[in-house]
């Protein structure tokens, strides 16, 4: 598994997640990946952050990092069953298409994992450009569907 973020600008870490996501992993991973990320590419703390409703996501003390944070960065708040809304999750169709594309396919799991960086890093900036540009509209499509599925 795969944690991963971007924005319009650049394309963030991507790390291994090697065990099950619980809230302590996750907060060490925003602690470790994010926020870094977010300083340099949002210095002036005008930077929003999206994630879905996982429940490490949810967990109380990501919630109060969130919290200690807030002028760094904003946390979107994210309404439930919405999936639609969540670009990354294109990212991560496109990444598995471009893997299984992959010939001769990855024999273990360290090339698995280095082709998997490689297609990260590799990823088009117009692709993400298009996501973060394509949210205002995924915004008003979950909202007119009233948090129902939308063609996002």
């Amino acid at each position: 598994m795969f944690w991963g973020t971007f924005s319009w600008a650049a394309l963030g870490p991507v790390v291994v997640v090697e065990q099950t996501m619980k809230a302590a992993n996750y907060l060490k991973t925003i602690a470790d990946q994010l926020h870094p990320y977010t300083a340099s590419v949002f210095p002036t703390g005008n930077g929003l952050f999206q994630q879905d409703n996982t429940p490490c996501h949810k967990a109380r003390i990501v919630l109060e990092w969130f919290k200690e944070h807030i002028d760094e960065f904003h946390l979107m708040s994210w309404p439930p069953n919405s999936s639609d809304l969540n670009p990354m999750e294109h990212i991560w169709d496109v990444m598995e298409w471009q893997l299984r594309a992959q010939t001769p396919p990855c024999l273990n799991i360290l090339t698995l994992h280095d082709c998997c960086l490689d297609i990260w890093y590799n990823l088009s900036p117009v692709m993400y450009q298009k996501l973060v540009a394509s949210m205002p509209r995924r915004v008003a499509a979950v909202l007119k569907a009233k948090g129902g599925a939308t063609r996002y």
